[in-house]
């Protein structure tokens, strides 16, 4: 990578319609944890998005999203309510440093509203600002509709879908798509 993980892209209010009014974006802190948490928690323990243990506990969370080496942990918050959290981080070390990983969450009283897009549009600004060439998701569940459009929506293609590799608790064995942001294309 070319920038230093300090780098980023100004705070910024989100813009599609229907955002939270006052939707800010900023660079989260070990501090912020327990505001996060409960999302963060909320959204694994379903199990129908993301290939994390549902039991994980929250100081393992904390440590993969804010304080593991490398990792870029961003939150929208609007009046001082955390409502989204997203985190990049080199996808791979090495000759793969360059491509981030990306994970976004929504507090589920505010989905629909703008909050998520904001946030991968954040996230955008800031993987470039971080140096990385692209973004690469390696797990995004095919069931997971809402953010396949989204990122779609956003320049994100699917390069390959592994069959059967996430277990849905409902749907069973589901597809996982991987999706490619290059970031050099605007």
């Amino acid at each position: 990578m070319t920038g230093s993980p300090g780098t980023s892209p100004a705070t910024s209010p989100g813009t599609a319609p229907g955002t939270p009014s006052g939707l800010a974006i900023r660079r989260a802190t070990t501090a912020d944890w327990p505001r996060i948490w409960p999302i963060w928690h909320d959204v694994v323990r379903t199990g129908d998005t993301y290939c994390y243990d549902p039991d994980t506990d929250s100081d393992t969370a904390r440590v993969m999203w804010i304080e593991r080496s490398g990792v870029l942990c961003w939150l929208a918050e609007v009046a001082d309510r955390v409502v989204g959290v997203y985190e990049i981080s080199p996808n791979h070390d090495g000759p793969g440093a360059h491509v981030a990983n990306g994970s976004y969450m929504v507090d589920a009283a505010v989905r629909g509203r703008g909050v998520g897009r904001a946030l991968v549009e954040h996230s955008l600004q800031a993987a470039r600002a971080a140096g990385f060439l692209a973004i690469q998701f390696n797990a995004v569940a095919e069931t997971n509709v809402g953010a396949i459009s989204l990122y779609t929506d956003l320049g994100f293609t699917t390069v390959g879908i592994v069959p059967g590799a996430f277990r849905h608790p409902v749907e069973g064995l589901v597809d996982l798509r991987i999706m490619h942001h290059d970031l050099r294309v605007r």
